[in-house]
């Protein structure tokens, strides 16, 4: 009999169900960020010790850095830190209130001069950087790094004067997409899910789903790789499926594939967890501590991704 006032077990899933390999991975490999949000997201975790986790990454300048974002190494905020940081934070409901009002701050800080978010600026410079990560002197804004944040806040219901340039920065940069990537595509997506202009949302929406199909950015049949092209600079075989973009059925770009495009693309989600029970790391891989660093991310990503499907994965 257990003690009076102990914890009680949580009942263990099957040994070999891909959410217990899952789990002896993160515990064998993940930071404690991503094993605080394992445990907040599978085991009943609280939110309180993931946000103390995160706030280890935070700056006095009110950004993120040391490697948040496993690609940009050393100890200075950078926006795709920051775009991270308020991922973590929406994903266990704390974007708002007084640490986003920091953020807000810090974003105002380092934009560019048309209101929005480069990638990466020179202050990186010095610190190791992930090669497909370009360090400039006068860095552009980036769709790319402002996006998913716009969407972040939207979607949260923060406003900050910050977002308003940020956002027309959005509309333009998603209205105008002729050609792109599936990254900057992720990236529009994201934004589009939550900005409050519905009606404007699912017409650009429609517009960027012809595009994704048009230039063959989904690979819709994982049998036949070979038929969809890696998009210019990223790695051999790193190809993008109909779950990489519609992350949810909530999802905008959810309605450009068929219900068989994304069972194929959940079947080879769900298969592609490696028998040590992480899953894969498809970009570029240039050093080993960025690798092991973003395999737990990802996995904790595809474990989202096929639950918010209805896949089971006890």
């Amino acid at each position: 009999m257990a003690e009076s006032g102990a914890s009680p077990l949580r009942p263990k899933p099957p040994a070999r169900s891909p959410l217990f390999r899952a789990e002896q991975f993160v515990w064998l490999t993940a930071r404690v960020l991503e094993q605080r949000l394992f445990a907040y997201h599978f085991l009943n975790g609280a939110a309180e010790p993931v946000e103390a986790a995160l706030n280890a990454y935070r700056n006095e300048d009110g950004g993120y850095g040391h490697a948040l974002e496993p690609d940009l190494r050393g100890p200075v905020s950078r926006p795709l830190h920051t775009a991270r940081a308020l991922g973590v934070l929406d994903a266990i409901g704390r974007c708002g209130g007084q640490r986003v009002e920091r953020v807000c701050r810090h974003l105002t800080a380092v934009s560019t001069a048309d209101g929005a978010l480069p990638a990466v600026d020179p202050g990186q410079r010095g610190y190791p950087v992930a090669p497909f990560v370009p360090v400039v002197d006068d860095p552009p804004s980036e769709l790319l790094t402002t996006g998913p944040v716009v969407g972040l806040l939207h979607r949260n219901e923060v406003w900050h004067a910050w977002l308003f340039r940020a956002t027309d920065f959005c509309w333009q940069a998603v209205e105008s997409l002729r050609r792109s990537h599936p990254y900057e595509v992720q990236a529009a997506v994201a934004f589009l899910d939550s900005v409050p202009d519905r009606p404007r949302a699912e017409a650009a929406a429609d517009r960027l789903g012809r595009l994704v199909r048009e230039q063959r950015l989904a690979a819709l049949d994982p049998d036949r790789l070979d038929a969809y092209p890696v998009a210019p600079g990223y790695a051999s075989g790193e190809h993008h499926f109909p779950h990489d973009f519609a992350r949810s059925p909530r999802s905008v770009a959810r309605a450009w594939f068929t219900e068989e495009e994304m069972t194929r693309s959940l079947d080879y989600l769900a298969g592609a967890q490696q028998e040590d029970g992480g899953w894969p790391v498809r970009r570029r891989q240039w050093a080993p501590a960025p690798t092991l660093e973003a395999r737990p991310v990802v996995t904790i990503e595809a474990l989202r991704t096929l639950r918010a499907y209805g896949r089971y994965v006890g």
